[in-house]
């Protein structure tokens, strides 16, 4: 799979999810396979980059190459000026958001809600292409509602704009995240264009990549939700599309070392109170996949706590299996 000059190591990719897919989030994506990590969508408007959510999304120190940033806006110029500036950043690939549902974005007809308006489409990414000298590839969906599919003419668009690579969430804009995947809409998508495709939506294990990729003939795949507390799924599906193996999943502790090892570097990326505060959800997530018994005092207590050292603590506590020196080591390093 390639994307511009780069050439990823596999065809698993972590999708950008707004308040998700941060610096911490994207390396332990990384680290267990995922061929590339995508950013959390950052505004266009210049005005807002000094605010502490956007100073913090900005931050790409120590990533590997490529580094992907997700710009999100409605202006062509003002999105020709965030790639401009997110290159200078550091970023090695522009990605424009087309493609996010959510009401306070396509309230601002931003994300998906640019579908509905295929001129603006057009001079969004010409401009956009224009404007950097690096890859730009857009994430959209099928189109605005089931009535109005246009997922084929926008990926055209896309081409014809010299756009690298397009991805498809394979539901409208209308449908959010309910009701069947149109496959078939990502084959034909396929089936017009020469750029990559990369297929997202409900794909949640190997066997499913491997018949999404069937079905579609993408190029690649991307993860989103379902790598939330599991992100050991990226190197399942590398693992099952390259050689048709079935890892096992991780053992308990391996688990709560990844976890252990995620949360610390969400607490030193996000300082104490901030960071104490965002991995609760990510603890959530982990717990729901967790097998065995987990004591809800415990976990209770580290959901609870604003003190990063004490939520470590509870966990060791609440994730049973676990043996407590080498817990004390791992609090310690």
């Amino acid at each position: 799979m390639r994307i511009g000059p780069y050439t990823l190591p596999n065809n698993v990719i972590a999708a950008p999810m707004a308040g998700v897919s941060d610096k911490p989030y994207r390396k332990v994506c990384i680290a267990n396979g995922a061929g590339l990590a995508v950013s959390e969508m950052v505004t266009s408007q210049s005005k807002l980059h000094h605010t502490t959510k956007t100073r913090f999304r900005l931050d790409h120190s120590g990533e590997p190459e490529p580094r992907v940033v997700q710009i999100v806006g409605t202006e062509p110029e003002l999105l020709a000026q965030a790639a401009q500036f997110n290159v200078t950043a550091g970023a090695h690939i522009i990605d424009i958001n087309m493609g996010c549902p959510a009401k306070k974005v396509c309230q601002k007809a931003a994300g998906s809600a640019l579908l509905s308006n295929e001129p603006l489409v057009k001079s969004i990414l010409q401009q956009v292409v224009s404007a950097v000298d690096v890859p730009v590839t857009v994430k959209i969906r099928t189109g605005a509602d089931p009535a109005h599919r246009n997922g084929v003419t926008i990926a055209q668009i896309a081409q014809d704009a010299g756009v690298a690579a397009i991805t498809v969430h394979g539901r409208t804009r209308a449908c959010r995240f309910v009701g069947a995947v149109e496959y078939d809409t990502i084959a034909a998508i396929k089936q017009t264009v020469e750029i990559p495709v990369i297929a997202n939506g409900d794909i949640d294990s190997s066997e499913s990549a491997q018949q999404v990729l069937s079905q579609t003939k993408a190029d690649a795949i991307m993860i989103g939700r379902a790598a939330q507390g599991r992100p050991w799924l990226f190197a399942q599906i590398a693992e099952y599309l390259s050689t048709g193996h079935l890892l096992d999943s991780p053992t308990q502790t391996e688990r709560a070392s990844i976890l252990l090892a995620h949360l610390k570097d969400i607490h030193a990326f996000y300082g104490e109170r901030l960071g104490v505060k965002f991995a609760r959800k990510h603890i959530k997530w982990y717990a729901a996949h967790w097998d065995g018994s987990i004591n809800p005092n415990a976990m209770s207590l580290a959901l609870r706590t604003e003190n990063a050292q004490q939520q470590l603590v509870h966990l060791f506590d609440a994730l049973p299996d676990l043996n407590h020196g080498a817990a004390r080591h791992f609090l310690a390093a």
